[in-house]
């Protein structure tokens, strides 16, 4: 319908409802009267139909759109009726000095009755329409009855397309428990949701609760997932606020949520100082970790970002990215090197002089290490040394080494040659102007080398999903979190500290697969489980730090430093002087003694010998 022909309609409905509404006022009054000869009664009428015309266009009546109309219209509705009362009233005591009270009053009942109802009479077609148009919706299920729940329950009742049907709110309120809120029961508590959802014929879960702290969010989350049924969730009350996105923008669940690890407060001010305006050097760039250092690293506008990588598409995607976000203060400089190239890695630091080194580069691949052994210390250790060298040499103020739990009573070689690396970069720090540090984490989610991945690629194959042993343990973080703390970490490095990240609860392999499953939207008799067996080298729960290493206090939230002590320097140079001459047995069985101390206690005459 036009714009001209709604006014129009609305013009003639509402002229003819105020003259019914003041004839049939004055005729319960005076039933047996000639109320056309009645001239107070005429002059009213005109009145009336003047002042509500007047003021339905002033309070914006006949620009609303009542398909959507609410309580909101019918206050609107409400002062315009009143105040053309009130003119009416004005008009007869001008005309007959006297007030008709009681025929007021009733034309004001009828009136915001009739004109109310004419409104919302287009919002009750419009929802038996929707209704009926939304037999196939999918049966929804609200979870929070609040100012959020009740929003999303009203856009879904005004537009079909969104192809679901409110059947119920879920909500730990007693007091809305047994309510209804656009026709929708509201039921309880939370902990109930999965025999509701079964009660209901739930088809899909919407999390309307956008205020809940992390660890609450995902205790509510592995509730509606464990359900088996499609979970979405609305925005954080902050992006709702701020105008980034609109209350209905559902988003879906993602692993990363059931986590439940609450947002980072980094000191911005501490990180400024060591970024803002300085020559920052990632290797390893183009991986998951070393290309969000990247990105975490670009928000503090660096005067120049060395992106160094060994592979050239992933450092070509990085840069492309950054060079899309970078602001024109801060200069991108890719870098194709391998960290195993230590005259390449002199001439880099050499040429460009860099105030930070985050070294991310690495092999660590527990399986494809122990199978490749020697590649692992090609990489790991001498690239690890290469690259801490060259800081060194010259004079790079501050050098953080990436690391990881595994390098913690390693009983394969990838977790050994990052904590030989670890002890490489401690024996540096004694006797050098850079501060080095090293910082352990565990596994993050979504990266290149996490089960993730893996995981989603099997299911979206139809399964099974192969989990190596059901007691299989990990520490999880985000890419994001992790690159965060490592930044952080690196402002408070007083020189050869091993920090540790506090990586929560840890996680069994399996419940993350089950995870996975349900919110693909698909359950355990759709997807099976199988459990293949452990690979070598890898252990079935990892450590952050062992037991000597252990220091409980943080230095910053989330962040404490270990006690993890290298081996001598003469020890370090007499292993590595022999490393690359090692058959792959005894290049293990080195290793992996030497990060467990176990190799120098069991060979006491052979560094008896070395320190000779």
């Amino acid at each position: 319908m036009s714009v001209k022909n709604r006014l129009t309609m609305l013009f003639l409905v509402d002229s003819f409802i105020v003259f019914f509404s003041i004839f049939i006022g004055y005729f319960i009054l005076s039933p047996s009267s000639n109320l056309f000869a009645n001239k107070v009664l005429l002059i009213s009428v005109v009145a009336i139909q003047i002042a509500h015309h007047f003021f339905a266009w002033f309070f914006g009546l006949y620009r609303k759109a009542w398909t959507y109309a609410s309580i909101g219209e019918l206050k609107l509705i409400f002062k315009a009726v009143t105040v053309a009362i009130m003119v009416v009233a004005l008009v007869q005591l001008f005309v007959a000095q006297d007030i008709y009270f009681r025929a007021l009053a009733i034309t004001w009942m009828l009136h915001i009755l009739l004109i109310g109802g004419s409104r919302l009479s287009w919002r009750l077609y419009r929802d038996t329409v929707n209704q009926k148009q939304n037999i196939e919706a999918k049966r929804t299920m609200i979870v929070g009855a609040g100012q959020a729940g009740s929003m999303i329950v009203r856009q879904i009742l005004q537009n079909p397309d969104y192809g679901m049907t409110p059947v119920i709110f879920v909500d730990d309120d007693r007091k809305k428990q047994g309510l209804e809120i656009y026709g929708v029961k509201v039921s309880g508590g939370t902990k109930y949701i999965q025999a509701i959802a079964e009660d209901n014929g739930i088809e899909k879960i919407i999390i309307a609760i956008p205020s809940m702290d992390k660890q609450e969010q995902a205790e509510l989350l592995k509730r509606c997932v464990d359900t088996g049924i499609k979970t979405q969730k609305i925005p954080r009350i902050e992006d709702i606020m701020t105008g980034k996105v609109s209350v209905t923008d559902m988003q879906d669940v993602r692993i990363e949520d059931l986590l439940g690890r609450d947002e980072i407060q980094l000191d911005m001010e501490a990180i400024a100082n060591k970024l803002t305006g300085k020559t920052i050097m990632i290797t390893g760039a183009g991986g998951s970790i070393g290309s969000e250092i990247c990105r975490q690293v670009n928000r503090f506008t660096p005067k120049k970002l060395i992106l160094l990588g060994h592979g050239e598409n992933s450092i070509y995607l990085i840069e492309r990215e950054l060079r899309e976000i970078v602001s024109s203060e801060t200069e991108i400089v890719p870098v194709i090197a391998d960290v195993q190239d230590r005259q390449r890695i002199f001439d880099i630091v050499s040429e460009h002089q860099p105030d930070v080194i985050y070294h991310a580069a690495a092999h660590k691949h527990v399986p494809l290490m122990e199978a490749n052994p020697m590649e692992a210390v090609k990489n790991n250790i001498f690239g690890t040394k290469n690259v801490a060298e060259a800081a060194d040499m010259f004079g790079v103020p501050h050098f953080v080494l990436v690391s990881t739990d595994k390098a913690v009573n390693p009983p394969n070689v990838m977790g050994a040659t990052k904590r030989f690396a670890e002890m490489i970069v401690q024996n540096l720090a004694k006797n050098s102007e850079t501060k080095f540090a090293a910082v352990r984490f565990g596994n993050v989610l979504g990266s290149r080398g996490s089960v993730v991945p893996l995981f989603r690629k099997q299911i979206a194959a139809g399964g099974p999903v192969t989990v190596t042993d059901p007691e299989m343990t990990r520490y999880f973080m985000t890419i994001p979190e992790a690159s965060r703390l490592v930044i952080q970490a690196g402002t408070l490095a007083r020189g050869g500290e091993v920090f540790v990240l506090d990586m929560g609860e840890p996680v069994k392999i399996v419940d993350l697969a089950k995870n996975l499953i349900n919110l693909s939207g698909y359950n355990e008799n759709d997807i099976k489980i199988e459990f293949s067996g452990i690979r070598p080298g890898e252990k079935l729960f990892e450590e952050l730090l062992n037991e000597n290493e252990r220091q409980s206090e943080y230095v910053f939230p989330k962040i404490y430093v270990g006690k993890a002590t290298p081996i001598s320097e003469l020890e370090q140079e007499y292993v590595l002087d022999r490393l690359l001459g090692m058959d792959t047995e005894e290049l293990r069985t080195t290793l992996v003694g030497l990060a467990n101390r176990k190799f120098l206690q069991e060979n006491i005459e052979t560094v008896v010998r070395m320190t000779d």
